[in-house]
């Protein structure tokens, strides 16, 4: 084996000398040895990484949203996951435009429907689903507050005929009392505190597993914090916490509905109803990253 002096080697490695000795003396040269007081350098001897390069992080579906939402790139997963997730969430909550409809609307920012009666609400909503959806993507490694929460409820009933209620508190906690699938849920001054209580207990856990966010999901939508939109808010959230953690989303389809709402009534006594769902439909997303070649954790 050949051997090369530390001038020649500075030379090969576009270095300084004194670089190249720190190297051998603190041992990150393989075979380089001192005669006297000179180093002897393997001529095949690899360059050490520098102790302070960042490693390369790896790649995520967020970042992939992102990307793709800043170029408008069409048909990808941004695409699909703003049309389908915004179609069933909505529809969940008695949206009557069809995911054709839905579709139309994203793509070319136009209503095109003929001999048809449509609720101008369907029509706002949608698209300000499509910005709450961008809001998360923007936002999604950013703590879970009552702000945020607020912000993404404001965004998703702006301009609505809600909006122009003096009862309805649009992007603030509701006013009145109200009940979800016949159950009471807290009343309008007990909400601060009871939010406040869930997001301390969320936001203490270091690491959230997706039992921990549909836990989350299960408590918000038994306080019903807003007058209206919180089944669509709490989906938005569980998306937000889901791309941060790094866990495969979800969306919930028609199939599979009233699944969801037996899973949220009966969490306390068997968690188990809600968990399958959501794992049913985090399959079918996973199925949607195999086919668009996204890797994700298994």
């Amino acid at each position: 084996m050949g051997y090369l002096s530390v001038a020649q080697i500075a030379e090969k490695w576009d270095m300084s000398e004194r670089s190249v000795r720190n190297y051998c003396a603190k041992g990150r040269v393989n075979g380089a040895f001192l005669t006297g007081k000179t180093w002897n350098i393997p001529e095949d001897a690899k360059k050490p990484e520098r102790s302070n390069k960042k490693k390369e992080q790896p790649y995520t579906l967020l970042d992939i949203l992102k990307e793709q939402k800043a170029s408008k790139y069409p048909g990808g997963i941004y695409h699909k996951t703003q049309i389908d997730l915004t179609y069933n969430s909505n529809h969940m909550e008695g949206s009557r435009l069809t995911h054709d409809q839905t579709r139309y609307i994203f793509e070319t920012n136009t209503i095109g429907i003929e001999n048809e009666i449509i609720n101008v609400d369907d029509v706002i909503e949608t698209a300000n689903h499509f910005r709450c959806i961008d809001v998360i993507i923007d936002n999604a490694k950013a703590a879970l507050t009552e702000k945020f929460i607020k912000e993404l409820h404001l965004t998703l009933k702006n301009g609505t005929a809600d909006s122009r209620k003096d009862w309805f508190a649009v992007g603030n906690y509701k006013k009145l009392p109200n009940e979800v699938g016949g159950m009471e849920t807290t009343l309008p001054e007990d909400v601060p505190g009871k939010m406040k209580e869930l997001l301390e207990e969320y936001n203490s856990k270091e690491v959230k597993t997706l039992n921990d966010i549909l836990e989350f999901h299960v408590k918000f939508e038994k306080i019903h914090p807003f007058q209206d939109g919180n089944g669509r808010v709490g989906r938005l959230i569980m998306l937000k916490e889901c791309l941060k953690c790094n866990i495969v989303p979800f969306i919930i389809e028609d199939n599979l509905k009233l699944y969801y709402y037996r899973g949220l009534k009966e969490w306390d006594h068997e968690n188990g109803y809600l968990t399958d769902t959501c794992l049913a439909a985090q399959d079918k997303y996973k199925s949607c990253l195999d086919y668009f070649r996204i890797k994700y954790d298994q």
